[in-house]
């Protein structure tokens, strides 16, 4: 399957903070803010989102590389919404720029690099 013409697709997921996304339920920090694990999971997940349906039935994307900067911290109840753009298709590996808002306030933003498998193969290899 040729996977080029997904380039420029766009995506956007919303997350409304919670106790456990916070830097102290994750063990990345102390404080009761928007945890960087839980906004790279976003990030991720905005990804997978984005091709999940079209890359053919029986594949799926993992997750192979982040770059992140953590911009902002950001409390309990506020709305995160992540953006993420396909810019770079090099056969089956995915390169995406995603940006993580609360309101119009940019918290955080990097790359972060897929790789499309085949979901079976890829369970019997382990």
């Amino acid at each position: 399957m040729e996977y080029d013409m997904l380039k420029g697709l766009r995506h956007s997921e919303m997350l409304v903070v919670e106790h456990k996304d916070t830097a102290a339920v994750y063990g990345s920090g102390s404080l009761e803010v928007f945890a960087t694990p839980a906004m790279i999971a976003l990030m991720e997940k905005t990804c997978l989102e984005s091709v999940n349906d079209k890359i053919g039935e029986g594949n799926t994307t993992v997750g192979i590389a982040v770059n992140i900067k953590h911009l902002k911290a950001s409390p309990v109840g506020v709305t995160i919404r992540c953006e993420a753009k396909l810019v770079e298709v090099d056969r089956r590996r995915l390169v995406f720029e995603v940006r993580c808002f609360e309101g119009e306030t940019l918290i955080g933003e990097g790359t972060h690099e897929r790789f499309i498998v085949d979901s079976e193969k890829f369970m019997n290899k382990l």
